[in-house]
């Protein structure tokens, strides 16, 4: 990407934006690793209802290859709006 490096206490703290509909899906809840160590994925928490605290049980996995950039306050990536929805991670 841009050849910094970052550590996910650095990444949590970024709001992820989602550039094909300017949506902003929240902060990095979690990575996902391959077992060689290699990034996979991010995944951010499920919209909030609506007067509660928690969020829905429901989370966004964002391919890596969907990051585009990762800047100072935020980390733009691409989903198709249908793709936000594919690829919910459901939480037992």
């Amino acid at each position: 990407m841009n050849g910094i490096d970052y550590t996910f206490c650095e990444l949590r703290e970024k709001t992820v934006v989602n550039v094909a509909d300017g949506k902003q899906l929240g902060r990095i809840a979690d990575i996902a690793l391959h077992c060689s160590g290699r990034v996979v994925g991010v995944i951010v928490p499920g919209e909030k209802k609506f007067f509660k605290n928690f969020t829905t049980g429901d989370s966004i996995f964002i391919p890596w290859k969907n990051v585009i950039k990762i800047g100072d306050d935020v980390i733009l990536v691409e989903l198709c709006p249908i793709d936000v929805t594919d690829c919910a991670v459901r939480n037992n």
